[in-house]
């Protein structure tokens, strides 16, 4: 009796600490595309919509998650520096008249970003970094890869 209690009760304590930890966060980008390294304000630039098309002239297209996901409060804070509810704003404003390319993309899962960048060119996606695969280039940000000591998306 008293082992199952305890069994209860670290399931319990385990599933309150999970939520509580914050993921690291990678930016991946289509493999037809040539970015491999942003800047944080050029990332920011992008997640803002405020950067509409690359270089090459390829219209710019960020997926992401739904802002108001206890996962993505990291990038909330970190790279739109607004709420969860500013960002659904945000979100809504960046893509009015832009049915053909919208600027912002909401997807159900990390599954879901990484196959809508991989078949949109321009795109990028944020993702939890185990979620990354073979279908994507990662994107340094700051100068460094997605579990390097100094990442910017790294999760507290």
């Amino acid at each position: 009796m008293l082992a199952k209690t305890l069994l209860m009760l670290a399931l319990v304590l385990a599933a309150a600490i999970v939520p509580a930890c914050a993921k690291d966060v990678a930016v991946v980008s289509n493999k037809s595309g040539t970015v491999t390294a942003l800047t944080m304000a050029d990332l920011a630039k992008i997640c803002k919509a405020q950067t509409n098309r690359w270089s090459n002239g390829t219209p710019v297209t960020l997926i992401m998650r739904e802002p108001t996901l206890p996962e993505m409060k990291m990038v909330g804070e970190k790279i739109f520096g607004m709420t969860p509810n500013e960002i659904r704003d945000l979100i809504a404003t960046a893509n009015h008249g832009r049915t053909n390319h919208p600027a912002i993309l909401v997807a159900d899962s990390d599954e879901d970003v990484i196959r809508r960048v991989q078949s949109a060119p321009g795109a990028v996606g944020l993702v939890d970094v185990y979620s990354i695969t073979g279908a994507v280039n990662v994107v340094k940000i700051g100068g460094k890869l997605p579990l390097e000591p100094g990442y910017p998306l790294h999760g507290n």
